[in-house]
């Protein structure tokens, strides 16, 4: 069942196909009206009239754009799919992704590479010191073992920490102390500057 709204929609739409039809409508032309006394027999000419030559029969006008509410509708229509992006196949999508992958890789690869090269990398063990908060201080320890090798400064990379105790702790039958041990840290591998 259609309120009015609905009616009137349909109403348009069927009155503006009258006018689609009742545009391309055009009258036809009769042929001449001929004399009554002639008669020209088929095939032959009259004698006293030389026959026209047939002309090519005139182009008909250009058809004027009808502004209805079907060709306007048409026409926002085209505009609106000239207007969207086209769209990629699924193939077209994962190649994208993958080409993307693939950069991202070898950028990280390359920057990785100037990062930690081998010959910016050393080994060796160098005692991290303790910082006023009581944590290691692994930074000046990195720094110290990257100057024994005759760089200017150095990161850590890894580290280790060993338990050093007093001989306190050896005495058969003492009772081990919260003092009597410390844990040291010390810097294994650094990324020198």
């Amino acid at each position: 069942m259609l309120d009015r709204s609905g009616n009137l929609f349909v109403a348009a739409v069927a009155s503006s196909m009258l006018i689609l039809a009742a545009g391309d409508a055009r009258p036809q032309a009769s042929p001449p009206p001929s004399s009554p006394g002639i008669q020209t027999p088929v095939g032959q000419a009259a004698p006293d009239r030389p026959v026209p030559p047939q002309a090519e029969p005139a182009p008909s006008p250009p058809q004027q754009e009808n502004p209805g509410l079907i060709n306007e509708m048409g026409k926002m229509f085209e505009k609106s799919l000239s207007i969207l992006p086209t769209l990629k196949s699924p193939t077209e999508t994962i190649d994208d992704l993958n080409a993307r992958a693939k950069d991202a890789a070898k950028g990280a690869a390359d920057s990785l590479s100037h990062l930690a090269s081998p010959a910016n990398m050393v080994t060796g063990r160098m005692a991290c010191l303790v910082a006023a908060n009581g944590a290691p201080d692994c930074k000046a320890g990195a720094d110290r073992l990257c100057q024994t090798k005759g760089f200017k400064e150095g990161k850590s990379l890894t580290t280790d920490s060993a338990e050093t105790c007093s001989a306190k702790v050896l005495i058969p039958g003492r009772a081990r102390k919260p003092d009597d041990c410390r844990t040291d840290n010390y810097v294994t591998r650094a990324l020198c500057q």
